[in-house]
């Protein structure tokens, strides 16, 4: 028969434990269970068929990304091309110097020289008609004598200043057209004629406004005088320079530049590329031959090929070329 063990009794501090836990855990809850990893095995690490992982086939791609970019920064191609703005200056010497090249030609020059004297001639017959003109009032009020306005004598009196006009124009004219065929008309005949014409025109322009011929009560006035007697001068002026003009003209010696002087000159590069000859790139010759003889280079190389070894411009490559052509041995 057996006998059950008593139990003994919570005491007091067993009971004040237990409260004092259960108000912790209140409190403060613990924190969720989570899985003991500890003696878990590492993650599998991704690999390729070949056991490569991602972090070598990505290095392995800049290596040889890096190697590719080294072996193209070596080649100096890229620096031989033109960028557009070489390009336009280059277009723009070249027309330059294409243009100097065709103002030393004869033809051009003497083009030149028959547009200018065109030009000229015809501007300053142009201010002769003015100039005339403007001395026909005062040659009107010459001839007229105080005649009452429309009446014939005042009419009439502007017919004088255009039929002298017209006929120093004549004279003029026919010298001007023969001055520029290279054949001066300086016939004093003619010369005289001119001069007569322009005497009137210049004396009738001035006469009414000399002081001893002033009416009375009237003031001389000499800006009066200079503003009525300016028309008449300036045709004496350009019926005397005029002549002077075409015979310069005449003598101009169009295969040849201004008293015999050398023109400018400009480099091969530019305009009308003359070839270099061997002479003159001698030593890129040598060079070159003995890259040939090393294999550096072919046995008939490109003028490109001949530049990029030589580092020498295109135009010395090209004579280089031509040099060490076969035919040229």
């Amino acid at each position: 028969m057996s006998t059950a063990t008593p139990t003994p009794d919570p005491g007091p501090e067993d009971i004040s434990r237990a409260l004092a836990e259960i108000e912790r855990h209140l409190i403060d809850p613990p924190p969720p269970d989570t899985p003991d990893t500890t003696d878990a095995p590492p993650a599998p690490v991704e690999q390729d068929d070949d056991g490569q992982t991602r972090r070598v086939r990505q290095l392995r791609a800049e290596v040889a990304e890096a190697r590719h970019l080294a072996a193209l920064q070596i080649d100096d191609t890229p620096l031989l091309l033109d960028t557009p703005r070489v390009r336009k200056r280059r277009r723009k010497a070249h027309e330059a110097a294409r243009l100097h090249l065709l103002g030393q030609d004869p033809a051009m020059r003497a083009w030149q020289a028959g547009r200018m004297r065109r030009i000229l001639v015809t501007a300053l017959m142009v201010a002769l008609v003015l100039a005339l003109a403007w001395s026909t009032a005062g040659v009107q009020h010459f001839a007229a004598e105080g005649a009452e306005a429309w009446s014939p004598a005042w009419m009439f009196a502007w017919l004088v200043e255009p039929f002298m006009s017209i006929a120093l124009l004549g004279v003029v004219g026919a010298r001007a057209y023969l001055g520029t065929q290279g054949r001066p008309l300086n016939d004093r005949k003619l010369i005289r004629i001119e001069y007569l014409f322009l005497a009137l025109t210049l004396g009738m322009n001035a006469w009414p406004y000399l002081p001893w011929a002033l009416a009375e009560g009237q003031q001389f006035s000499l800006s009066r005088l200079v503003l009525h007697v300016l028309g008449p001068i300036v045709a004496v002026a350009i019926v005397i320079a005029l002549p002077i003009i075409l015979a310069a003209f005449s003598q101009l010696d169009y295969t040849r530049t201004d008293d015999g002087l050398t023109g400018l000159s400009y480099s091969t590069n530019t305009g009308d590329r003359v070839r270099r000859t061997a002479a003159e790139v001698a030593p890129l010759i040598e060079r070159a031959q003995v890259l040939i003889t090393a294999g550096t280079l072919p046995a008939h190389p490109s003028a490109y090929r001949i530049q990029r070894a030589l580092r020498c411009g295109m135009d010395d490559a090209r004579a280089v070329r031509d040099a060490l052509a076969p035919e040229a041995a």
